[in-house]
């Protein structure tokens, strides 16, 4: 959770007995999703690592559009991307640490038959808001070498249609050295205005770039697998992602 006033990081693996799933509710040990017909309120009730502060509050997705198709990542299938709301208001009302605010959001799910990092070696997306209509552009390499890539625009229904990717662009390494990469109009550079998120293996940024002829802020993030395999990743694992056995 990132925000104009603060930060938290919170992701706790959990057992089986913790897990409770339904048609309109997700629990998940103390937290949980649940859907009112309008809105997605995801009630947070967790504890930061490494250092163990509480992380507490409400976040309500209300969206704008209701995306009905999951796209496959690889021939087999064995993943799979669901843009759930690729375009919603989003409301944040944080009790720990004391943050709240509101603006444009977008919600999403990757699911499949294997972990992410038997499927892929990495990936890079991003998502922009244009005046009209949500792109989102995807793109990354398999295990097994082959590249894959989506170029997607949703217009206010949700209805989603095939576009052309723009032009590579290029982006800095993070400092962790994670190569990033992106999309833009030719002969636009994309800026990184922010990075929230700079770990190991992953990074989240905020990017000012021209997509489809706008000028627009974009939300991109980089996944190396192949780093998250690595065994000196995996030993440090266990200090952002601890596991409760309660």
């Amino acid at each position: 959770m990132t925000g104009p006033r603060g930060s938290a990081w919170a992701m706790t693996e959990r057992p089986a007995h913790r897990v409770d799933r339904g048609t309109d509710h997700f629990v998940l040990g103390p937290s949980s999703l649940s859907w009112d017909g309008d809105t997605l309120v995801i009630e947070i009730r967790e504890r930061s690592a490494p250092l163990p502060y509480p992380v507490r509050g409400t976040i309500r997705v209300s969206p704008a559009m209701i995306g009905t198709t999951a796209f496959a990542l690889d021939p087999g299938g064995r993943h799979r991307w669901h843009p759930v709301a690729p375009r919603a208001q989003v409301e944040i009302a944080m009790t720990h640490p004391g943050v709240r605010w509101s603006g444009p959001g977008y919600f999403d799910s990757n699911f499949g038959d294997e972990p992410l990092e038997a499927g892929f070696d990495d990936w890079h997306w991003s998502r922009a808001h244009l005046k009209s209509d949500v792109a989102v552009l995807y793109e990354g390499r398999r295990r097994d070498g082959t590249p894959f890539d989506l170029a997607l625009k949703f217009d206010a229904q949700g209805r989603w249609h095939d576009v052309v990717q723009p032009a590579p662009a290029a982006l800095p390494r993070t400092g962790w050295l994670i190569k990033r990469a992106t999309r833009a109009d030719a002969g636009h550079r994309p800026r990184v205005v922010k990075t929230w998120i700079d770990a190991p293996f992953y990074a989240r940024s905020a990017l000012a770039t021209r997509l489809f002829g706008e000028e627009v802020r974009a939300v991109h993030e980089s996944l190396a697998l192949g780093r998250f395999r690595s065994p000196v990743v995996q030993s440090m694992l266990p200090y952002r992602m601890p596991r409760a056995f309660w």
